[in-house]
């Protein structure tokens, strides 16, 4: 592919002593799969973002899923992992816990979630095919597997924001999946975070689903040259819409990261 001219992306290869790169796992730099354990880095993300990290300020992948996780996903057979890529951060649990230089931080989590996962099970087992993933500082519900997934999406809407209230915790939504999660933080306040943090000049950030749309927001906000990039799916069509750059899916993540490295030298 051929790289959009634009002001943020001309900004990164520019300057890249001076960029900071943010990406989602899921959809992003992982295929959506049925199953949420079953998900796997794109076998040459790793290597992408290894050569990448040589040249920029910073990578990071800003998640829902607690980092370790991100890592144990992120290994591939033969090659580089996500644990090699040099200076790598994970802010995990959308910014709540921290992965970098192998050593986690994170606050306690908070109490709800014992009442969460005691019944959360008991409302996804009244529909068939509905998955609960314990995240450890959050609980997913999926409905992915469901007969009809957007039917048991809807069914469990109602539901899952009132043990959502009650437990004193916030809902994000997703491709087809509710997942319930501390409130006061999101993808844009880590990402926000993080930029500060590394006196950022420039910024892209690649994501795919609606919990993305809080990191574009940051990049909007930044103050710096920044650009939108997103891991387009016929399932969630609002960050394409908000998007500088559309590409098609986790392949064209890892095609479209390629062109970036290539433009550097």
């Amino acid at each position: 592919m051929t790289l959009p001219r634009h002001e943020g992306l001309d900004a990164i290869l520019a300057d890249p002593a001076g960029a900071v790169i943010g990406l989602d796992f899921d959809g992003t730099l992982s295929p959506i799969v049925p199953d949420p354990a079953a998900a796997h880095v794109h076998p040459e993300a790793p290597g992408v973002l290894a050569d990448l990290a040589g040249r920029l300020g910073a990578v990071a992948i800003v998640t829902g899923r607690p980092p370790l996780t991100a890592l144990a996903l992120g290994a591939t057979a033969g090659g580089p992992s996500l644990e090699d890529v040099p200076g790598l951060v994970i802010l995990g649990h959308y910014g709540l816990e921290r992965w970098e230089d192998g050593r986690i931080s994170a606050p306690p989590p908070p109490p709800g979630l014992d009442l969460v996962r005691a019944r959360l099970q008991e409302i996804a087992r009244s529909l068939d095919g509905v998955v609960v993933e314990d995240k450890g500082r959050a609980v997913a519900v999926h409905t992915r597997r469901a007969p009809d997934p957007a039917a048991a999406l809807e069914a469990l809407r109602e539901p899952v924001a009132a043990l959502a209230a009650e437990a004193g915790l916030a809902v994000e939504p997703g491709r087809m999946v509710l997942e319930l999660r501390p409130p006061g933080m999101d993808k844009g306040k880590a990402l926000s975070s993080f930029l500060a943090e590394r006196e950022a000049r420039s910024v892209m950030f690649v994501g795919d689903d609606l919990g993305d749309l809080a990191a574009f927001d940051a990049v909007d906000r930044a103050g710096i040259p920044g650009v939108r990039v997103c891991s387009g799916s016929a399932e969630v069509t609002a960050l394409a819409e908000r998007a500088d750059v559309v590409v098609d899916g986790p392949d064209g993540v890892v095609a479209f990261l390629r062109e970036v490295r290539a433009a550097l030298d």
